[in-house]
């Protein structure tokens, strides 16, 4: 993208719905992948225990000697815990079950809400160059997310397009708005962005519907539909835009890609 700018300095976002099955980790492996596809270098920071974005772009857990509960709580050097993957300008800090519990070591550390935030400024990290870090939280409202949400700039909020979809968004609003006045008073919301769309379901209009009507401009105008490739994909360890390029989900995890970076005005409308 010729008329593309890269930020002054890494972005970060923390992708978070406290509801699971919402399709957060398939949006921050797309995402990222969709970003580093335009030449962006962009790292993913997995803090979900389950580890399903570090399986999703193939690094399986005897390679994870060093995770995110490494980057958390010791000093590892960055080459021991950085994983490249198979898409150019996209790389993996991987996540494993110890961070199942980080959230009692992290209670006992007076600094236990600012360790990620820390972790994410040290100058070896910075020097790498990133443009974008995505941070993958666990579908809690636990102190690993608000780690997260304390380190981020911006938080983005996938919403699945099913019933009950806006419950529990009250409560996550309400968590950044307690870290907003509490720790970290920069943090935004990056958006909401519907995903397993199905355009044929009365259910998913209604509830894209509600969402506009109750969130406005909030919602990303670009939706993520429901596709079998987007399901497939995790299966072969890749982002479904190196799994199936053409596929309507790839389609639209590239348009969400775009429209993100027009809202941060790296992008030309």
């Amino acid at each position: 993208m010729s008329d593309l700018q890269r930020p002054a300095s890494p972005k970060i976002i923390a992708i978070a719905n406290q509801k699971g099955g919402v399709g957060k980790t398939t949006t921050t492996i797309n995402l990222g992948a969709a970003l580093a596809e335009t030449g962006l270098k962009v790292l993913i920071v997995d803090i979900d225990p389950q580890g399903n974005a570090s399986t999703g772009l193939g690094v399986e857990s005897e390679m994870r000697a060093y995770t995110s509960y490494d980057l958390i709580l010791d000093d590892i050097a960055l080459t021991d815990l950085v994983h490249e993957t198979a898409s150019p300008n996209l790389s993996l800090i991987p996540a494993n079950v110890d961070l199942s519990s980080a959230d009692i070591e992290l209670y006992s550390n007076e600094k236990r809400s600012f360790l990620l935030r820390d972790a994410l400024r040290r100058p070896d990290l910075l020097e790498h160059g990133y443009d974008f870090v995505l941070i993958d939280c666990p579908p809690s409202l636990n102190l690993l997310t608000i780690n997260a949400m304390v380190a981020a700039h911006s938080v983005l909020v996938p919403l699945q397009s099913e019933f009950f979809a806006l419950e529990g968004l009250s409560q996550l609003m309400l968590t950044i708005r307690e870290v907003r006045q509490s720790a970290n008073p920069n943090l935004r919301i990056e958006g909401i962005v519907m995903t397993m769309y199905d355009a044929r379901n009365n259910l998913s209009q209604q509830v894209e519907a509600d969402a506009r009507a109750n969130l406005g401009e909030l919602v990303f105008t670009t939706v993520i539909p429901r596709n079998v490739r987007v399901s497939e994909a995790p299966s072969y360890a890749l982002p479904v835009l190196e799994y199936d390029s053409t596929s309507k989900g790839a389609q639209a995890y590239r348009a969400f890609a775009s429209e993100l970076l027009r809202k941060n005005h790296l992008l030309a409308a």
